[in-house]
C-alpha cells in the first residue's frame, strides 16, 4: 500500500528542485499588500495618527503610526527583493496581530459579508439587507450592469480574515526564508559561506 501511495523518487527530486517557488510566491503576493497599506498610511499620516490615538485608543499614536507605516513600506521592499525576509517577517507579523486585535477583532472572522461563510457576524442579515436595497437603488437609478460588469457588489465586514491570512503567510516565510535563486538572502548566504 505504501508503494502505491509513494511518489516516484525522480518526481520528488524534481519537485525539490522547485522548492524556491513557494517562498517566492508568498513574497510576491505580500509585497504589494504591504506597499499599498504603508503608502496609504504615509499619504494620510496625520489622519492615521489621529485614528490610532482617538479611534483605536493606542498609546503613543505618533510612534505607533511611524512604526506601522515604516514596517509596511520597508517590509514590502525587503520582501520584494528577498532581503532579511526572516527578520522583517517578525515586525510584519506583529503589525498584523495588532491590526487583527485592535481593528478587526470586533467584526468577527469574515473580511467580506457572506451568510454562507462560517461564523457570520450577528449584523450579517442587516448588512445584506442594506446591500439588497443598494442594488435595487442602483438598478432603478443607475447602470447596474456597467457597475457589476467585473464582479458583484459586496459589503465589507472588515473582520480578521485577511490579517490572519497575512500573519500565517508571514509565519511560513519566517520558517522557510526567502527561498533560493530569486532572493538577495540566497546570494548573501552563499557569499558569506565562501568567505
Amino acid at each position: 500500500m505504501n508503494k502505491i501511495l509513494a511518489l516516484p523518487q525522480s518526481f520528488m527530486e524534481r519537485l525539490q528542485s522547485l522548492d524556491f517557488l513557494a517562498p517566492l510566491a508568498l513574497r510576491l503576493y505580500l509585497a504589494p499588500v504591504f506597499w499599498i497599506a504603508g503608502m496609504n498610511k504615509l499619504q494620510g499620516f496625520d489622519n492615521i495618527v489621529s485614528w490610532f490615538g482617538s479611534g483605536l485608543g493606542l498609546p503613543f499614536p505618533t510612534l505607533m503610526a511611524i512604526l506601522a507605516t515604516g514596517t509596511e513600506v520597508i517590509g514590502a521592499v525587503l520582501l520584494l527583493v528577498g532581503l532579511g525576509v526572516r527578520w522583517i517577517s517578525i515586525p510584519l507579523m506583529a503589525t498584523m496581530a495588532v491590526a487583527a486585535l485592535s481593528v478587526h477583532w470586533k467584526n468577527g472572522w469574515q473580511a467580506v459579508m457572506d451568510l454562507k461563510s462560517p461564523f457570520p457576524p450577528e449584523t450579517a442579515s442587516m448588512a445584506l439587507q442594506r446591500l439588497s436595497e443598494a442594488k435595487e437603488t442602483l438598478k432603478a437609478q443607475g447602470d447596474y450592469s456597467h457597475l457589476t460588469e467585473y464582479g458583484s457588489l459586496v459589503v465589507s465586514n472588515n473582520g480578521v480574515e485577511w490579517a490572519v491570512t497575512y500573519f500565517i503567510m508571514l509565519l511560513a516565510l519566517l520558517f522557510l526564508g526567502a527561498g533560493r535563486f530569486v532572493s538577495m538572502d540566497h546570494y548573501l548566504q552563499n557569499w558569506f559561506k565562501g568567505k
